[in-house]
């Protein structure tokens, strides 16, 4: 769902629950990545792109090329996030997003995403069709 102030950012909220944390009831660092994934993959959804359906049609599928995580403060048990995703980048072959995981507006984990498409036979990278790159340009944030 589109974020009311920027019709460029895609909001997913995530509940913290107990397997999310550590013993402390803090969020373990690489549930971060799970949540931001899990945000990309819906916010995909929402303009039409679904990973089922380019692997099936076209062979593809989206690898991480590139992340950048900037730990800020930590969530714990229980805490209701938003992940807000928003398209920064279309290449050729490659999507860059910016992902920021928040508590009540306030940024708790701010990651940095580069996507490569790929063919899932080969492994080799493989351009974006030019209705997923055409989505994805609607998607972009202009700020």
């Amino acid at each position: 769902m589109p974020d009311a102030g920027n019709a460029h950012v895609h909001v997913m909220p995530v509940r913290v629950y107990y397997e999310d944390t550590d013993a402390g009831g803090i969020v373990y660092y690489a549930n971060y990545l799970k949540f931001a994934e899990r945000a990309r993959t819906e916010m995909l959804r929402a303009g039409g792109i679904a990973h089922g359906d380019l692997l099936a049609s076209d062979g593809i599928a989206f690898a991480v090329r590139e992340c950048h995580a900037d730990y800020i403060k930590p969530a714990r048990l229980d805490d209701a996030l938003e992940i807000r995703t928003r398209v920064t980048e279309v290449g050729g072959a490659t999507i860059r997003m910016q992902q920021d995981i928040c508590l009540e507006g306030d940024v708790l984990v701010a990651v940095e995403v580069r996507l490569a498409c790929m063919d899932v036979n080969s492994g080799a990278p493989k351009r974006l069709p030019e209705a997923v790159r055409e989505c994805l340009r609607g998607m972009r944030a202009t700020t």
